[in-house]
Order: C-alpha cells, then sequence, then structure tokens
C-alpha cells in the first residue's frame, strides 16, 4: 500500500501544544554529533529539533568545538566529548544518562572514523529496546559494519542511497531502480523505520509506503540531511510515533526548502535557510485546521 504526504495528511500527525506544559512537556533528545572538521552538521542536526518544538536539546560533541556552536546558539546545552588527536570523538567516553533522554540522535558529522565507530556502536548497543533513536550518515556506516549486532526497534534511519548500499550490500543503481523495494527491505530486515532520501523520499516501517511528494532541488546541499535529522529527532521526542514522525519530518523538511526557494530561487537555499522557513511550513500545514 502506497500514501502520498501532503498538508492534510501531515496536519493528522502535528504532535499537540498544551497550554498547561514546560520544557520536559515536549521532550529531551541527546543529539551526538560534530567532529573539528564537521561543526556545522552538529550544530544543525540540533538546533532544527527546538525549531519544530522540542523542549530541551544536549549536543554531545567534540569539547573542542563547543565554545564555536555555543556563540551561534545559546539555547542548546552540551556535553563535551574526548578527542583523538584527529577531532574526532574518541572510544574512551561514556554517557551514563542516556535513559534521561526521550530521543538519541547519531550520526551528524561524525565521520568514519574507527575510534568514533567503538563508541557509537557501544552507545547503541547499550540502549534498551523501548529508547527511541534517530541515526543518520556516519552512524549509518556503523550499522553496515555490525549487522544484526544492534537492535534497532524503535529507531528511524536515514540513509542516502549510497549509504544504503552499504547496509544491504547492493549497488547504488540497483537501489534508484526500485526504491520502494529497497526501503521496504530495509524495515522488514532491521525491524526500523526507513527514510530513503532522494526525491521523492520514501518512508516505510517496512510494510506501507509513504513516498513524500513536498521538497526540490533546493535541498541538494551540504547540511540539509542534518537538518532532516534534527527536525525528525524533535517530533519524535513530542511522542509520535517512529513512522509518524519521519513520514511529518520529511514533508515538513521538504515543504520548508519549497517555500524557502519561492523566495531565494532553488539555487541559494541554505541548509539555515530550511531551518528558517520552518516556522511558515508549519503554518501552511496548520491552516489545514
Amino acid at each position: 500500500m502506497v500514501k502520498y504526504i501532503d498538508n492534510k495528511y501531515a496536519f493528522g500527525r502535528l504532535p499537540k501544544r498544551p497550554e498547561e506544559s514546560n520544557k520536559a512537556t515536549f521532550g529531551r533528545v541527546l543529539n551526538i554529533a560534530g567532529s573539528t572538521r564537521y561543526i556545522g552538521a552538529a550544530f544543525l542536526s540540533s538546533i532544527s529539533s527546538l525549531k519544530v518544538g522540542a523542549g530541551y536539546i544536549t549536543l554531545a560533541c567534540p569539547k573542542e568545538i563547543i565554545p564555536i556552536i555555543a556563540q551561534m546558539s545559546p539555547e542548546l546545552t552540551f556535553l563535551g566529548l574526548n578527542t583523538t588527536i584527529d577531532g574526532v570523538i574518541s572510544s574512551n567516553n561514556q554517557i551514563d544518562d542516556l535513559y534521561n533522554y526521550n530521543v538519541i540522535s547519531v550520526g551528524c558529522g561524525i565521520t568514519t572514523s574507527d575510534e568514533t565507530r567503538k563508541f557509537i556502536f557501544n552507545i547503541l548497543n547499550s540502549l534498551n529496546k523501548t529508547q527511541k533513536v534517530v541515526i543518520d550518515a556516519d552512524g549509518i556506516n556503523v550499522l553496515a559494519n555490525h549487522k544484526g549486532e544492534i537492535s534497532l526497534k524503535n529507531t528511524i534511519i536515514t540513509p542516502h542511497p549510497k549509504e544504503l548500499s552499504r547496509l544491504l550490500n547492493v549497488t547504488v543503481e540497483e537501489i534508484n531502480e526500485n526504491r520502494e523495494k529497497y526501503a521496504r527491505i530495509t524495515s522488514q530486515t532491521f525491524e526500523c523505520i526507513t527514510v530513503l532520501k532522494g526525491h521523492n523520499s520514501i518512508v516505510t516501517n517496512g510494510d506501507k509506503i509513504f513516498i513524500n511528494k513536498s521538497g526540490c532541488s533546493a535541498l541538494a546541499k551540504a547540511g540539509t540531511g542534518d537538518v532532516l535529522t534534527g527536525i525528525i529527532s524533535g517530533l519524535l521526542a513530542q511522542k509520535l510515533s517512529p513512522l509518524d514522525a519521519a513520514i511529518l519530518g520529511t514533508y515538513l523538511h521538504g515543504l520548508s526548502g519549497d517555500i524557502a526557494s519561492n523566495d531565494l530561487t532553488k539555487y541559494s537555499v541554505m541548509a539555515t535557510d530550511v531551518i528558517k522557513y520552518l516556522p511558515l511550513a508549519l503554518k501552511e500545514i496548520l491552516s489545514e485546521s
């Protein structure tokens, strides 16, 4: 069964915003991201969670980059991690309060360093099956190196075709020829929610398939995938199911890119513009009420 996501469908999945609330009401996200080379990925994937309504974000990142990101966004809180000489997260880190967070997001800008992979594997392997997780980018490469060793129940993965090819051991060409098939196989094999990125991104739980019609070539730019991870994580923190968070987050991300491109052209939209235009995308969806 294939469904297409539109404003009306997205409106039905918007999380509620009760007036009697505080920041804990809307969830806590721990975002493990970044390296000294990819500072922007850590920032973008964190601030976008706040922009879609999550109540509290902690960025766990190399301690060297915290002063830079703190100047960019005083709304974030931080957990400094030890790094290797190359400026990536080292394996000799430990996070003791993982279960204080509603959502763990992993992968944006962490690189493919063996040291970082060891740390991420240990984190993912220590979570219980009820913890909600979003895995993107190099976090997916960790899964490819440890197939079957990590439970992905309650997990959303957001691969592009190249990342998915590593996970499934098939070519990018095969995936692009039958995107629905391989997205479904991924969710069935790993028991997760899959967001296969690209033109007409596909969201599936292995049974139902949702095709996203929002978005355009303006989103084919560095950093926009990090924004998508943050949007989905922020929605997931607000008590949406993993499937609904993936559906709404993917649509909202594309819609924001569409609205931004109307003002800025498809050439000039930056990842930060996708975040900037999120309120207008939300307004458009809310107009369905």
